[in-house]
């Protein structure tokens, strides 16, 4: 597997072009050029799609291994993580940092209810106990 990762980068900074070839890839899980092609739905040249699939890899989004003389492109990260790069970078510009202030934000905004609050502490209620409960087995 080849990687020229670079997972630094801010994914608000990508095209419409390279989210719509990532979003292929992560749901595909492994693609040819070709694939990408195919499945975007639009005349654009192999090259065109080529250029894209390297530059995501040289970003860190993508990496490619060889079958025979075929690039098999998958993703270096999940789909969860680039997007939590990408709110750590909304908390940073607009909340100063406060993940708080992001979701009181989305609440006055109806993007999340009280439901889904409800649904969310207790998605990380559980992780926090799993963290802990592998803290333990750790020490022993």
């Amino acid at each position: 597997m080849v990687s020229n990762t670079q997972s630094t980068h801010d994914p608000a900074e990508l095209g419409e072009l390279e989210r719509d070839i990532l979003s292929i890839v992560w749901r595909l899980g492994s693609v040819t050029a070709e694939q990408v092609r195919e499945d975007l739905g639009r005349p654009l040249k192999d090259s065109t799609i080529r250029t894209v699939l390297r530059r995501l890899e040289e970003k860190g989004y993508l990496t490619h291994s060889l079958d025979n003389r075929t690039f098999l492109y998958r993703p270096a990260e999940s789909r969860q993580r680039v997007a939590g790069r990408a709110v750590k970078r909304i908390v940073d510009w607009f909340c100063e940092g406060s993940v708080e202030a992001l979701l009181v934000g989305m609440v006055d905004s109806q993007v999340l209810d009280r439901a889904e609050l409800q649904r969310l502490a207790a998605r990380i209620a559980d992780v926090q106990k799993n963290l802990d409960k592998n803290k333990k087995e750790a020490k022993s």
